[in-house]
């Protein structure tokens, strides 16, 4: 009965608490107040927020049921938000392409041991293996921030013995249900200990997950930026806080894309088997393209 209460005033709460920082933008984003930035950390990854999130779901969702139009907008707005974010991290993977073809030419037949970039007067020097450890970050950059576009497209592996033969009413059942006990829950775990294990690396002292309210209001005082630039060899890439931010990225991104799928899986299951793909931008490749247009003639 307790845990029920706490639910349902939380529930309630998390109405109040939405509409104080939309209206009280200062009390969450001005962080030259180390109070303030204490209370950011600790509400980035906390029940608030999640019930927070979780009325607003619920609104979208019993909006979007007599709104269609409503919902469909909103499925189509983050659907081209992580396409367009997929697309712009994927001009990553030639970038490190490039730099490695330059990484291989400078070390084995200039011989030469650093570069040296000059932007705007001011002299950016590395050792070559720095730049040859930076190439793990494009790496992770395409994962983190092209996963979300990737589903988007129907891109992930799937391991399929029943879904393939369902029609379609069932297929959109287990698609909401697959959003709702899998991809978000997980999301929500790696989101809540990335969220610390980020801001572990670029403030002081440490703060963890299990630091409370009051905990985080005490620290507070002695919070300063310490962003962490140690990397695993002397000369090599320094900046792997850099990952942390995109573990956050990615886990934040691909619960947007959760609750997008869950909508989007809904909203076909109302309106049925014709709304299959409704609105979904899907990239074609040219022999896909060329197939589609023998297909049609």
């Amino acid at each position: 009965m307790d845990f029920i209460i706490w639910v349902f005033t939380n529930i309630g709460m998390g109405f109040v608490n939405l509409f104080y920082v939309i209206f009280n933008p200062s009390s969450w984003l001005d962080w030259s107040d180390k109070t303030v930035l204490g209370h950011f950390i600790y509400y980035g990854a906390s029940s608030e927020l999640f019930f927070v999130i979780f009325d607003v779901f619920v609104v979208i969702t019993i909006v979007g049921i007599f709104y269609r139009n409503f919902l469909w907008a909103i499925v189509r707005a983050s659907e081209a938000f992580a396409n367009t974010v997929g697309r712009f991290a994927a001009w990553a993977a030639l970038f490190m392409v490039l730099q490695q073809i330059m990484i291989v030419f400078l070390q084995r037949i200039f011989k030469v041991a650093e570069i040296s970039i000059s932007p705007f007067g001011y002299a950016f020097t590395r050792d070559l293996s720095w730049y040859g450890e930076e190439l793990k970050f494009y790496n992770a950059l395409i994962v983190c921030l092209a996963a979300s576009y990737t589903f988007v497209q129907g891109g992930h592996v799937r391991v399929d013995l029943f879904y393939a033969g369902m029609r379609h009413r069932a297929k959109r059942v287990v698609d909401m249900f697959g959003s709702l006990f899998f991809i978000i829950p997980f999301m929500t775990i790696i989101w809540m200990f990335g969220w610390f294990f980020m801001w572990r690396h670029l403030v002081t002292p440490k703060v963890n997950v299990t630091k409370t309210l009051e905990q985080m209001e005490s620290l507070s005082a002695y919070l300063k930026w310490n962003v962490e630039t140690i990397g695993f060899s002397p000369n090599g890439f320094d900046g792997y806080f850099l990952f942390k931010i995109l573990l956050v990225s990615f886990a934040g991104m691909m619960f947007i894309q959760g609750l997008t799928f869950f909508w989007r899986s809904m909203l076909e299951l109302i309106e049925g088997e014709a709304s299959a793909g409704k609105y979904l931008q899907l990239d074609r490749s040219n022999d896909d393209t060329a197939d589609a247009a023998a297909t049609t003639h």
